[in-house]
């Protein structure tokens, strides 16, 4: 009973991208790329911060990205792991994007007087963007706990 419950829960094929939470992929795999991308371009004055961050939108990017294609692959074969694996993904990602997104404002926060305007601006957006990331991990790390619960 629990595996037919849990096949309702986790869509296959195309279906991901139409149903909620597992929507929520896409905004993820965006915000996410914009980061990286962001903080990949500006200058760093402290490469540990942005280094940390640079590796949690790495991280998350390739977690998500894998996640979507098994989903849609159809990998999880209604295995109610799967729905706790999602959960997991989802928890460890908000976590680790509000500390990033955290030291990426501070560092842009505290080295607003030492930067180029555009190099401001580039991280200006960067905490911006992690900051969206942070907020739709979050979201999506709910709905899937409430899935996990009553699967």
């Amino acid at each position: 009973m629990s595996s037919t419950t849990s096949t309702a829960s986790l869509p296959s094929g195309l279906a991901v991208l139409t149903t909620f939470p597992d929507v929520l992929f896409i905004p993820e795999i965006i915000f996410g790329g914009l980061v990286w991308i962001l903080v990949a371009s500006s200058k760093v004055l402290l490469p540990i911060l942005q280094g940390w961050v640079m590796f949690v939108s790495v991280f998350c990017f390739i977690m998500s990205i894998t996640l979507l294609c098994l989903y849609i692959c159809g990998a999880h074969g209604g295995s109610s792991s799967w729905v706790t694996l999602d959960v997991i993904c989802q928890e460890t990602a908000a976590v680790l994007y509000l500390s990033a997104a955290v030291l990426e404002a501070y560092f842009t926060l505290w080295s607003a007087n030492h930067m180029i305007m555009s190099v401001y601006q580039e991280n200006t957006a960067a905490v911006v963007f992690a900051f969206l990331a942070t907020l739709v991990y979050m979201i999506h790390k709910v709905y899937s706990l409430l899935r996990w619960k009553s699967s």
